[in-house]
């Protein structure tokens, strides 16, 4: 963990050096200030010839003047490099979930992710500006303190030094063992409130359908609940050790006084102008280290928040990468499956279970078969998400695992399963596809998708938002605009996974029949459960628990005995009847 870290940090050490430099030296100019400040009035009492104040009167009026200036500069020092390394591991974890997507996350919820990806990577500014710079000003302020006093009084010196210890260890040492605990429950308690959020906010409609809400709200309720408590015990223990380490303040201040007075009064003992410097040397001394107390609460804290975003960013990606990757392929391509089959971890039999498929140049072919049946895993395959636990895929003639997977995904690619829209414009969302995308290749693909008389009638057109997860638009033609992005991006062979999925029959239809308009002359994969307008496909293959069952034409499938014929029929049952 301490070596993640530091290497996280090493490319801001430079700013975290200047933070730190800076805090010291506000604190020591505050010290400085302080002890100045009380030499010149207990030696303006004595009422000396003025010129014998004059370099305490400027001492006082610089610390004075330097404790802001330092305290500026550590301020911008401290959030610069905190900042900085904030975007740094943020960049990582994004760069992190790229490859997991989509078949390595559904082991977070989307809640819980969000948290480690927003709440979890903040813990890095935790640790640069209430940890990492406190501990060091505390360390270096505490030794000159003690140092000082020891020149002038080396019995205080002791007191001094034995106090700034019980503060600014002792007593953190004691919240460490009471609070670890509670510290590592709370990034994952906060997580699970995430999560709850989340899924009432995105499920707030099919939670309203099958009347789960008020049981999703009293999960939401429970789990807020447990999350005040433990941040009420935090908040608690941070108390008392900060009341504690205030305690050992004043008790210090007051013994190193006691002692002061004592060599005062000694034969040729203490000044008396340094009585009042001792004493609140001594009380300042413990500014630094008082903040120690909740460092520690920090601390804790952000160590277990940043082991979450470990845990992402050493999840082992899906697919391997190439060292070498071969250039990738373009112009019309040939994929093939040869008895390919995929068995997830943990899984007692294979989601696909050797399939073998054959996708030449403007071939087109549907995928069909009930939920569960390995569908969407046969697509993860081809873009290859997911590695095959036997057999090959091959892209012209070579295996999949030789090219990169961002070059797989440009040369296989389209509509998956939900695919998502931005809370943005039509215009940015297609250019997801092609950011160089003019207007008017924009409108040819909306076209192209039976989309551009609709964006043309929008008052805003091409810049008319489409809401969160595209809220705005009605199913269909959020479906459209994934169509056209992927028509858009113009890739060799295109995939639509359950292109009609939350829509109604009608328009499900209607959206079939125009994606298989759209795609004549393409190589296509469409995988789906509905048969409407399957009769122009140039194959259609049945999946069953993840074996193909039935291959061959519309036409003869009806005609056969089969699993294809039955759902054909139950499909239409008016001509069934017939």
């Amino acid at each position: 963990m301490v070596r993640r870290i530091a290497g996280l940090l090493r490319a801001h050490v430079g700013r975290l050096l200047v933070a730190v430099s800076a805090s010291v030296a506000t604190e020591l100019a505050a010290l400085a200030l302080m002890g100045t400040a009380a030499w010149l009035l207990a030696r303006a009492a004595e009422q000396p010839p003025l010129a014998a104040l004059s370099i305490a009167i400027v001492g006082v009026r610089a610390f004075a003047t330097g404790r802001g200036v330092f305290r500026y500069a550590e301020r911008l020092a401290s959030h610069d490099a905190a900042l900085r390394a904030l975007a740094t591991l943020r960049g990582r974890v994004y760069d992190a979930l790229v490859p997991l997507a989509p078949s390595g996350l559904p082991a977070y919820r989307s809640g819980d992710l969000l948290s480690r990806m927003v709440h979890d990577v903040e813990a890095v500014q935790d640790l640069v500006v209430r940890v990492i710079v406190p501990v060091s000003t505390a360390v270096v302020v505490a030794a000159a303190a003690v140092g000082f006093t020891a020149v002038v009084l080396p019995s205080a010196a002791v007191v001094m030094a034995a106090g700034l210890a019980l503060a600014g260890l002792v007593v953190p040492l004691l919240m460490v063992a009471s609070a670890r605990r509670t510290a590592r429950r709370l990034a994952p308690a906060r997580a699970e409130l995430a999560a709850h959020h989340t899924d009432l906010l995105q499920g707030s409609a099919d939670l309203a359908v099958f009347g789960a809400t008020t049981a999703a709200l009293a999960d939401a309720e429970r789990a807020s609940e447990r999350l005040a408590r433990l941040e009420r015990r935090t908040a608690l223990t941070t108390a008392l050790g900060g009341a504690a380490a205030m305690l050992v303040q004043g008790a210090t201040t007051v013994a190193v006084t006691v002692l002061a007075l004592d060599a005062r009064s000694a034969d040729g003992g203490l000044a008396g102008v340094l009585v009042p410097v001792l004493a609140l040397v001594a009380l300042i001394s413990f500014e630094p280290v008082l903040p120690l107390v909740p460092a520690v609460q920090r601390l804790l804290e952000s160590r277990a928040a940043l082991r979450r975003v470990l845990a992402v960013l050493d999840a082992p990606a899906p697919v391997a990468e190439p060292a070498q990757p071969r250039p990738a392929p373009s112009g019309p391509v040939t994929m093939s499956l040869r008895s390919v089959s995929v068995r997830y971890p943990g899984a007692a039999r294979d989601a696909v279970d050797a399939v073998d498929l054959e996708l030449t140049p403007s071939r087109r072919v549907a995928v069909v078969g009930a939920s569960g049946s390995g569908k969407s895993t046969l697509l993860a395959c081809l873009m290859r998400f997911i590695e095959p636990s036997a057999g090959t895929v091959l892209l012209d003639g070579r295996p999949i695992q030789e090219y990169d997977g961002d070059d797989v995904r440009a040369v296989v690619t389209g509509v998956t399963q939900d695919a998502h829209l931005f809370h943005t414009s039509i215009r940015e969302n297609l250019r997801l596809a092609r950011p160089d995308a003019s207007d008017d290749e924009l409108r040819a693909a909306l076209a192209t998708a039976r989309l551009d008389d609709w964006v043309s009638s929008l008052p805003a057109g091409l810049d008319t938002l489409v809401g969160e997860g595209g809220g705005q638009v009605s199913g269909g033609q959020r479906q459209r605009i994934a169509l056209a992005r992927a028509l858009l991006a113009d890739p060799p062979v295109v995939l639509l996974d359950e292109p009609t999925e939350g829509l109604d029959p009608q328009t499900a239809d209607e959206l079939m029949t125009d994606l298989l308009a759209t795609t004549r002359g393409r190589t296509t994969v469409i995988v789906t459960h509905r048969l409407a307008g399957l009769d122009a496909v140039d194959e259609i293959v049945v999946m069953d628990a993840g074996r193909v069952v039935q291959r061959g034409t519309h036409a003869d499938l009806v005609a056969a005995d089969g699993p294809y014929r039955d759902l054909w029929w139950a499909s239409h049952p008016a001509l069934a009847s017939e």
